[in-house]
């Protein structure tokens, strides 16, 4: 029987303290001799020891080329990160590595799992489980709860419930040792390993009162693309600070611009208000029920592999991994 793959990235599960405050520095071999079975089967690699606040697109490019270098020999792997960041990183190798043939499961902690109450030792051991009896796709296990990759989000900074599955059911559960899966993931084609991102896509979230200056500065900064966190189901401001006509600049530029809302729950459209009918008009591609994360990071995907704005609107308009639902 094939073995399991843990990659170390670091984040609090492999924190150590330090004079400057916690800081991840213990390795993945160490981590499994906190579980109160060591699992024989699960092989450690170290990829890097970075606070989760650090990984960037340069480390998601790492993760994802191990990961991909690792299918013929291992039947899953374990990928423990840090939580401020873990939804991004799970969402961007649910693009990179779409049609897994193993499941990739991420996990981390609240507290580093030196602490004898840790949920570290709980959410890796899970990660372990789920990882042996899960088909092939990219998810993340936190506090007995197992959810889709791309619809993930922390939503708690310090509760050990910290991820929620939002607008979709959760996949599964663990508890006492055991897996059940709830919702599985629907079948998807071969698996394709591409890791043509462009990182420079700034997230722009909407207060009342932001000034239509800063889409103007945004080509000037080098960014090829915006994710617009707008109000409700997608409404900007269109009287004195007139984000509509910003926003419609940079579409005519050809710069591609995402509009979600700043509402975790639920779908946006800019279809239904008057406020914002004229940036559909305009030609803004509507995140539907996406997390802002996965918003992000397939627009990164999306203009990774060229052909310019209508090749990103068919990508963002496309259901790769599950992260939108598309209605017929």
């Amino acid at each position: 029987m094939k073995k399991l793959l843990l990659l170390g990235t670091g984040g609090t599960i492999a924190c150590l303290p330090t004079e400057n405050g916690l800081a991840p520095g213990m390795p993945a071999a160490e981590l499994l001799t906190y579980l109160e079975e060591r699992p024989e089967d699960v092989v450690p690699r170290d990829l890097f020891a970075l606070d989760s606040s650090n990984i960037q697109p340069e480390e998601w490019r790492m993760i994802a080329r191990e990961v991909a270098a690792s299918l013929g020999e291992y039947a899953g792997v374990v990928i423990t990160h840090g939580t401020d960041t873990m939804a991004y990183t799970a969402s961007m190798l649910s693009f990179m590595l779409q049609g897994v043939p193993v499941p990739v499961v991420l996990t981390g902690s609240q507290l580093p799992i030196l602490y004898p109450n840790s949920d570290g030792r709980r959410n890796l051991s899970d990660a372990v489980l789920a990882a042996r009896a899960l088909p092939g796709g990219v998810y993340v296990c936190f506090n007995g709860a197992l959810m889709l990759g791309c619809r993930a989000v922390k939503v708690r900074t310090t509760s050990l419930n910290a991820f929620e599955s939002i607008n979709r059911p959760y996949v599964g559960v663990a508890a006492n040792g055991r897996f059940a899966i709830l919702s599985p993931p629907a079948a998807r084609g071969p698996f394709r390993y591409n890791d043509s991102i462009e990182p420079n896509v700034a997230l722009v979230k909407l207060a009342p009162g932001t000034l239509p200056a800063l889409f103007d500065a945004l080509p000037g900064c080098g960014y090829k693309g915006a994710v617009v966190e707008a109000f409700g189901l997608g409404g900007v401001h269109s009287i004195r600070r007139d984000h509509t006509r910003a926003i419609t600049r940079l579409l005519a530029r050809e710069i591609p611009v995402v509009l979600c809302s700043q509402c975790l729950y639920e779908q946006s459209t800019p279809a239904l208000y008057e406020v914002s009918r004229a940036l559909l008009d305009a030609g803004i591609l509507p995140a539907g029920d996406s997390t802002t994360e996965a918003a992000v990071t397939k627009l990164m995907w999306a203009i990774g592999q060229g052909g310019g704005m209508e090749k990103v609107r068919e990508i963002m308009g496309s259901d790769l991994c599950g992260e939108v639902t598309i209605e017929e």
